[in-house]
């Protein structure tokens, strides 16, 4: 068996975002600011890894201060009373060569929802300081719905103005420890 390896975040090297559609017809970008997550694996082998992850609710940036105290309002995130974004996966299943499909709970506005996220693995690498790197792409799409965030407002050319489904977009390099 092999030996536990632990792994933790890079944040200078790690960006854990999203994309929702504004107007049904373009994207707006955000993403979280402050987070944690630990990923521990057998050796370097990242199949079956067990991963954790929990984001401050409070750091959602889009580049818009009028615009995140809207998605902190109670409208959406409703930082007040549900403080974290959490996620822990349930499985983390190599489909070929550079694929894992990993699933998991995520937890955010007080639900629980099953998520599948595709993640890519641009292998491991050796830093100038010796450091071991792991480098992941990590795509998905979620219904906000689903976790309670309903707010929406029509247009009069007929539509919504802020589109259910949200994107999952992170680029995530680990440091081994």
């Amino acid at each position: 068996m092999a030996q536990k390896t632990k792994w933790v975040i890079d944040p200078t090297h790690t960006e854990i975002g999203f994309k929702v559609k504004h107007m049904m017809f373009t994207n707006v970008s955000g993403k979280i600011d402050k987070y944690t997550a630990t990923v521990e694996t057998d050796g370097d082998d990242f199949a079956n890894a067990v991963i954790s992850f929990s984001g401050e609710a409070n750091s959602v940036s889009t580049g818009s201060a009028e615009r995140d105290k809207h998605l902190l309002s109670a409208d959406f995130f409703d930082v007040e009373k549900f403080p974290t974004l959490e996620f822990r996966a349930t499985s983390f299943t190599k489909v070929d060569e550079d694929n894992f499909e990993l699933k998991g709970d995520l937890t955010m506005h007080g639900v629980t929802k099953q998520v599948t996220l595709e993640v890519e693995s641009a292998g491991l690498m050796k830093d100038p300081w010796g450091n071991i790197k792991a480098a992941f792409s990590i795509k998905g799409k979620i219904n906000r719905k689903d976790w309670g965030l309903t707010w929406n407002a029509a247009l009069e050319t007929g539509g919504v103005l802020v589109s259910e489904e949200v994107r999952i977009v992170a680029e995530v390099q680990l440091i081994k420890q």
